[in-house]
Order: structure tokens, then C-alpha cells, then sequence
């Protein structure tokens, strides 16, 4: 396998431990501003309590306030081998996450492979469902399918913050704004049936999508917002 393009350039890695470097504590001194307003935190407990592993299932545009949410609870995910994923990879590691490395379009087998190994030790991990490019709001199968293969249910979360900045990206990724209130709203588990062929799996992946838009819904009307 050859080694991504920026471990050849000597700028490439220092930007990288430098974006690290500073990323972290403005995460952690914003994410120490937040109020936080949770529905549904009873799902959540309810799975670590028993120790069964799951699958939070949650939209790219809403990665930075649940990373901050979920801390420290041993979730892998998966994070791309090229320049951007080595930074968030080192970011997210100190707020206790593992990850599986690969993306969509590269090493996606190899990655879901180490999900399936994860979870099966008993690690919960997530999914960011539409990522890494897109379309918007559009469930991808991966999920679905790693559901399906080890018996881990769903368990779909979304978050609205009262006050943020929305970046003119494809995913509109929010930013909170210091002392905003973020809504947190987590659904009960799904299971996901094993064997699922093309048509079961994208039954399951519209269902997924429908639970996560009550959610942005319902974390919208929390949080003050305009669904």
C-alpha cells in the first residue's frame, strides 16, 4: 500500500501537527461553553449499561458538537488516509476516539472490516451517514450494512445549536457559538435484520433517513430554531 501523499512532505506534516496542536484545546474550551438540552439520553444509557456495542448514526454537518458530546466513550470511526482525516484523526484520538482508517473511495473494505472487529470486542463506533462528500441529508448504505452484518443496532442522534455559524459547505456544517444551548436528541435503537439484499437494505436506509429528520426536527423546535 502506498503511504498518502503528505507523509512525502516535510510542510505537509508539520501543518498537519500544527492544525492538530491547536484544533483540540479551541474544541475543548468551546465544547466547555455549551449548554446542553438531551432527549431520548435514556436510549444511550440504556446501551452502555448493558455494554452492547451500537452504531451512532448521525449527518457530517453535525460532527463537532456530538464529538464534543460524546467523549471519552471509546466510539471508533472512520477517518480518511489523506491529509484533512490525519488531523481530525489526531484531534478526536484525544477526545478518546479510535479509529478505522479508509473513506468511501479508498480502503472502504479494509475499514469496514476494522469496524466489524471493534464492535464484535464489544466497541460501540459511528457513522456519519451522508459523509464524506455527500449529498446532504442522503443515508449511505455502510451503516445499514455493518448493522446487518454484527447484530450492533442503530442509534440515531442529531443536534441543533440555538445560536452558530453554518459553513458554505456541501454538508452546511454548524459551529456553536460560545454559551449557545446545543439540543441533543437520540432515537431508540434500530435493529437491522443479517442478509439483507439491494432492495432490504435500502428499505432500512429510507426508514434510518426518516427517523433522523423527526430528530432535526425535534432538535430544532428545541434548541429555537426554524426546521
Amino acid at each position: 500500500m502506498n503511504a498518502p501523499a503528505w507523509q512525502q512532505s516535510r510542510v505537509k506534516r508539520l501543518q498537519i501537527a500544527a492544525i492538530a496542536a491547536i484544533g483540540y484545546p479551541l474544541i475543548a474550551l468551546l465544547g466547555l461553553t455549551l449548554r446542553w438540552r438531551v432527549e431520548g439520553r435514556e436510549h444511550l444509557d440504556a446501551l452502555t449499561d448493558s455494554g452492547r456495542p451500537y452504531i451512532l448514526s448521525l449527518w457530517h454537518g453535525r460532527i463537532l458538537p456530538l464529538t464534543w458530546f460524546f467523549r471519552r466513550r471509546g466510539l471508533v470511526v472512520i477517518t480518511s488516509q489523506n491529509f484533512d482525516g490525519e488531523w481530525i484523526a489526531r484531534i478526536i484520538a484525544r477526545f478518546g476516539y479510535g479509529t478505522a482508517r479508509g473513506s468511501s473511495s479508498r480502503n472502504a473494505r479494509a475499514a469496514l472490516r476494522q469496524m466489524i472487529r471493534e464492535i464484535r470486542r464489544g466497541r460501540p463506533t459511528a457513522f456519519t451517514l451522508d459523509g464524506p462528500r455527500g449529498p446532504a441529508l442522503q443515508a449511505k448504505p455502510g451503516a445499514i450494512w455493518l448493522a446487518g452484518a454484527t447484530g450492533a443496532p442503530l442509534l440515531p442522534c442529531h443536534a441543533e445549536a440555538s445560536r452558530c455559524w453554518a459553513l458554505h459547505s456541501w454538508d452546511q456544517t454548524q459551529i456553536p457559538k460560545p454559551f449557545s444551548r446545543v439540543a441533543v436528541v437520540i432515537a431508540a435503537p434500530l435493529p437491522v435484520p443479517g442478509g439483507l439484499g439491494d432492495e432490504g437494505v435500502d428499505t432500512e436506509r429510507r426508514h434510518l433517513e426518516s427517523v433522523l429528520e423527526a430528530l432535526r426536527r425535534r432538535a430544532c423546535a428545541l434548541a429555537g430554531r426554524e426546521a
